[in-house]
This record gives C-alpha cells, sequence and structure tokens, in this order.
C-alpha cells in the first residue's frame, strides 16, 4: 500500500467518522437508553406507561469522547481492512477452476481482523459515552454536570479497568462486520452492474458515493437487526462498570475508618487504590474481562426471564435506522473521499473505489 494511499484511508476514515458522529450520535443515545436495564425506572412514565422527556434530553452527553477514539480507530479499521483484502486476493490460490477462498469469506476475514484492531482503540471511549449517556441531567432544580468528566472519575485510579469491556464491544462488532462487509461488497457490486447493464453510469464521484452509501445502509441494517441480542447485552456489560463502580465506592464499613485513603477508596474495579497499584501486572492481563460481575450467557438469560425474547431485540428498530444512516454515510464519505483526494493529487481515479 502506498503511503499517499495510506494517508488517504486515514483522512478520509476520520472525517466520515467525524461527519456520522455528529449527525446519529442523539440516536444511539436514545437507543443505548431503551437498552438500559433502568430503562422503565427512568424514561417510562408508570401513570400511563408513556416515555417521558428526559429520554430525549442530554443527547449529545460523552459524544466528545467518541470523536477523540473514532478518529484514530476508523484510521486503523480502514487501513487494516484495505491491507488485508488486498493481500488476500493477490495470494488467493486457483482451486478447481476459481479461487480457494471464496470473495465474501475474504471480506469477512479483512473486516473482522480490522474490527479486532479497531476496538482496541475504542472501547474505553465505547465504555464512557454509554455511562455518560445514562447521566442524568434532567433535573431544573440542580446543577447540570459534565457527563463525560463525572464517568471518567470512575475510573481514576484505574484507567486500565477502561479496557475492560473489550471482549465485549469485540463480539458486538465481530458477527455485525462479518455480516455487514460481504453484504456491502455484493450490493455494490450489483449496483454497478446494473447500472452498466443500462448505460447509466456516470463514473463520477457524486455516483460512486451514492452507490457506496446506499448499499453500505442496506447491509449495515440487516446485520444490525440480526446482532440486536448481542447489542443489548454489550450495552448492560458496559453500563455495569460505572453501576458498580458507584456502588463500590460507598463506604464499606467502620473497621476502614481508621485506614488511609489509599487502603480505603476503592475504584470501579472494587479495588482500592493501593491494591491497584500493587496489582497493576494483573491488571493488564486481565484488561479484556467484561466489567459485569456477569457472564454474557446469564445478562441473556436474565433478560429474556424479564422480558421475554423480545427484551432481547429491544432498541432494533432504533439501531436498524441509525445504522443504516450511519453505515450510509460513514462508508459513503469514506470512499468519495478517497477519491477526491486522489484526483487532488492529479491521479486520475472515477468515482469507483480504489484499488490499494
Amino acid at each position: 500500500m502506498s503511503e499517499n494511499k495510506n494517508v488517504d484511508i486515514w483522512i478520509a476514515g476520520a472525517f466520515a467518522a467525524f461527519s456520522v458522529d455528529l449527525i446519529v450520535y442523539p440516536l444511539d443515545t436514545i437507543k443505548t437508553r431503551l437498552q438500559s436495564p433502568n430503562y422503565k425506572s427512568l424514561y417510562v412514565n408508570g401513570a400511563n406507561n408513556s416515555i417521558n422527556r428526559s429520554m430525549f434530553r442530554g443527547v449529545y452527553q460523552g459524544v466528545g469522547s467518541v470523536i477523540i477514539a473514532t478518529l484514530p480507530s476508523s484510521g486503523a479499521f480502514f487501513t487494516t481492512y484495505e491491507g488485508i483484502k488486498s493481500t488476500l486476493e493477490k495470494h488467493n490460490p486457483q482451486y478447481d477452476g476459481g479461487h480457494l477462498l471464496p470473495q465474501p469469506l475474504i471480506h469477512s476475514m479483512a473486516s473482522g481482523t480490522a474490527e479486532l484492531v479497531s476496538c482496541a482503540i475504542l472501547t474505553p471511549a465505547e465504555v464512557i459515552k454509554q455511562n455518560a449517556q445514562m447521566v442524568d441531567n434532567s433535573s431544573k432544580h440542580g446543577p447540570r454536570v459534565n457527563a463525560t468528566i463525572q464517568t471518567m472519575r470512575r475510573f481514576q485510579s484505574n484507567p486500565l479497568a477502561l479496557w475492560r469491556g473489550y471482549t465485549a464491544l469485540a463480539g458486538r462488532n465481530l458477527p455485525f462486520t462479518a455480516l455487514q462487509f460481504p453484504m456491502f461488497e455484493r450490493i455494490k457490486e450489483s449496483m454497478r452492474r446494473y447500472r452498466d447493464e443500462r448505460g447509466l453510469r456516470t463514473h463520477t464521484i457524486l455516483e460512486g458515493g451514492a452507490i457506496t452509501a446506499a448499499s453500505a445502509g442496506l447491509g449495515g441494517s440487516i446485520a444490525a437487526v440480526v446482532t440486536t441480542p448481542v447489542d443489548v447485552v454489550k450495552t448492560r456489560i458496559m453500563l455495569a462498570a460505572a453501576e458498580s463502580a458507584a456502588e463500590d465506592q460507598k463506604p464499606r464499613s467502620h473497621l476502614d475508618a481508621g485506614k488511609p485513603a489509599a487502603e480505603t477508596i476503592v475504584d470501579a474495579t472494587g479495588k482500592t487504590i493501593q491494591a491497584a497499584k500493587e496489582n497493576v501486572k494483573e491488571t493488564v492481563k486481565n484488561v479484556t474481562k467484561p466489567p459485569s460481575r456477569q457472564t454474557s450467557m446469564q445478562i441473556a438469560k436474565e433478560i429474556v426471564a424479564a422480558e421475554g425474547v423480545k427484551g432481547l431485540f429491544r432498541g432494533g428498530a432504533l439501531r436498524a435506522v441509525w445504522t443504516m444512516l450511519g453505515s450510509g454515510l460513514y462508508l459513503g464519505v469514506y470512499e468519495s473521499g478517497r477519491v477526491y483526494l486522489a484526483q487532488r493529487r492529479g491521479e486520475t481515479h472515477t468515482g469507483d473505489d480504489l484499488d490499494v
């Protein structure tokens, strides 16, 4: 992959991520609140079972942390995806008149690997974001608080605990991208072929971006609905970090009264500050453990027992809508941006996506 194309990927990916975050973030906040375990007590009026106004207040809480982390994570994702896809396509051996690895499998392998890299960068921001989205700023009497800063304070004595949600995030994103990208690439190729056969292709940046956006939006919305149960469990695991931190930081007992602060104050993982400092190696080793005390399967069973199977699909329709908008804008802006940057350097490219 050339240096220029590598830079293009990072710039286009960062701009696409920034644009999408600003536009669809409110829908993501509402989706998080719908999937939270305290949804009914916080956002539903008991009298008439209607949604109260607090559901729609502070919908941009936590957006700063996401924007900061999304820029490098999106660049890392697309660089990894394009590089692995190109490598696998170039070294795919011939087999029985075709290739050993089918194209959808290549797209799944490339996107899955890219997602693992991206999640390592994005996990801390995702944990902060989802907990910040749940901070109640709806009271007219009390002062408003900075939701992001309030959430970050929960992890100040042990910042590495922010990566405890890595497996939960990767567990949600891996099946999503493994489903979305093969559908995206297939739909995009079909749309181009359809327009080619009827002589409708213009090969402009606008056409290329529109085809990419429509393909990504359709593929993303289907994948979003299918993976909603995993997303619901992921949301519960992410929210459990701050909930357990709040519980752990309460006064533990009268036995702690005479001890130094470092031996009594606990962080989001339930360890004292002193213990956290003495067990850095253990913290690093266990960084991929979920912040929840329950396993993903236990959380899923709990949801089904309380709400039925439909509880696992709560927020699914909203997630499909914002994923259609988000994925369409994200990949449409990304691919158009790469072509535009290449043309500005004087390279003769059409509005189709670029080879790497």
